[in-house]
């Protein structure tokens, strides 16, 4: 072990269950106070501003958002995975390269996405539909959003970076503080300065330097393996080709997501402003699910990615089991609780009792259904944890992205109405659940990773 090397946390060794849920609940923590930036957003401006700001600052808006943030979390879980595998390796050399090219692509990737969004807001705004009294709101906050792009996509690849090697605290403390920030300055700016929805965003970039130069920081004055040295900057085209074969198509999976509900939120559009805020609510409470699904699939690639570099083959697949038995409680209780407490936590955004009726709708609608999603989410970050990204990415398609565009184009002309519209997410997840069981089982994923690695087969691993 490198001499400077920090404690991290040990996950190749010790009980499967502590040592994952020790790694996940910090991530999940993480993704909680993430997922509170947004949501302090929507309450201010819901409350404060009115219901065209909080269609402004969700709706298509959060949509277009989310094709970025699923770029920065895709290539962020190459970078995790790249350097997982090497890390388990004990590969120090490998680690400081691929750290080093991956920040040098988050700076550049960051400023690529900025001139995008800037240039091509007003035009996705309109293409989506949305409404006539929302873009201006709507065109103003994607375009203060944009200038806080970079300083994103830098904190996801360090935080990735520390995942990576066990450390999940830090990232933890760091988005604890920015969302703090982000909550003072929207109470600031929205509320005694009435900047309204530039008020929330102004807020919301700010925080996202914060964290970026707290992660920096602790990066660059590291004397660890993973520590970053202004001087080795640069893009490696072999640790860049590492990193983006297993990013790239873990970002265009999430993506494709956001591609079907791009079309869904036209479709959702068009049932007008209240329905658009009603959809905006419920995606904040919704969106606390989907922050713990997030951190599970993380640790669960992260857990495998070590392990794989470690070659404990046997591991491996205890962690998917214990990643789904976790996965499927957290189903449960989220379902039930959101389902108990539906008009209290929709009145967190609203008192329009129009709006809390529609969003009620939509929540008898998805909620119960959440356990058809987990396996899509443990399986398919396992076998990202090999490095296997592209069939997982497939198959997403497949099961998410094409289902629910056809069930647009198909199935609502023959039943239209607001409910046929939203059922067709669970019987996506359904439908991509039973295909990632399908390769998981056998799809023979792990044997040709291990092929591809030259690691050592399977069966002598067993016998070792």
């Amino acid at each position: 072990m490198n001499k400077n090397q920090e404690t991290t946390n040990q996950i190749t060794q010790g009980n499967i269950l502590k040592q994952l849920l020790v790694f996940f609940f910090p991530i999940l923590l993480g993704t909680f106070f993430q997922q509170l930036y947004n949501t302090a957003d929507a309450i201010v401006v819901g409350n404060y501003v009115g219901t065209v700001a909080l269609a402004a600052v969700g709706g298509s808006t959060g949509t277009l958002i989310g094709l970025f943030v699923n770029l920065f979390v895709g290539v962020a879980s190459g970078t995790t995975v790249v350097i997982a595998q090497c890390y388990g390796a004990q590969d120090f050399e490998g680690v400081r390269r691929t750290v080093h090219t991956s920040v040098a692509f988050a700076v550049v990737a960051g400023a690529v996405c900025t001139v995008i969004t800037l240039m091509a807001a007003p035009w996705a705004l309109r293409a989506m539909g949305s409404p006539e009294e929302v873009i201006p709101s709507a065109l103003l906050y994607l375009r203060v959003y944009a200038m806080g792009m970079v300083p994103s996509f830098v904190y996801n690849i360090g935080a990735g970076v520390l995942r990576a090697v066990g450390d999940t605290k830090r990232p933890l403390y760091f988005l604890i503080i920015a969302c703090l920030t982000n909550i003072v300055l929207d109470v600031l700016f929205v509320i005694v300065f009435h900047w309204g929805v530039f008020g929330v965003a102004c807020a919301t970039v700010l925080s996202q330097l914060v964290s970026c130069m707290l992660i920096l920081m602790l990066l660059m004055r590291s004397t660890a393996v993973f520590s970053i040295n202004r001087a080795e900057i640069r893009l490696t085209n072999y640790s860049l080709r590492r990193v983006l074969m297993v990013g790239v198509p873990s970002a265009v999976q999430g993506n494709m997501y956001t591609i079907a509900n791009i079309i869904i939120q036209s479709v959702i559009n068009s049932f007008g402003t209240l329905t658009v805020a009603a959809w905006t609510a419920y995606s904040k409470v919704d969106g606390f699910f989907w922050m713990i699904m997030s951190a599970l699939g993380i640790s669960v690639t992260t857990f495998v990615g070590q392990n794989f570099g470690a070659q404990l083959y046997k591991r491996i697949r205890q962690s998917v089991r214990v990643g789904l038995v976790l996965g499927f409680a957290v189903a449960a209780l989220c379902g039930g609780v959101f389902m108990a407490f539906s008009s209290t936590v929709l009145g967190w955004f609203t008192d329009s009792a129009d709006v809390m009726a529609i969003g009620i709708r939509i929540m008898e609608l998805t909620m119960p259904f959440y356990f058809t999603y987990i396996c899509v989410e443990v399986l398919s970050g396992a076998i990202r944890g090999t490095g296997d990204s592209f069939l997982p990415m497939f198959i997403s398609a497949s099961g998410i992205c094409l289902l629910r565009i056809l069930w647009v184009f198909v199935a609502l002309p023959l039943f239209p109405g607001f409910d046929t519209v939203v059922i067709v997410y669970p019987i996506s997840w359904a439908a991509t659940s039973v295909l990632f069981i399908l390769y998981y089982l056998h799809g023979g994923w792990l044997r040709r990773r291990i092929s591809i690695m030259g690691y050592a087969p399977e069966e002598k691993r067993a016998k070792a």
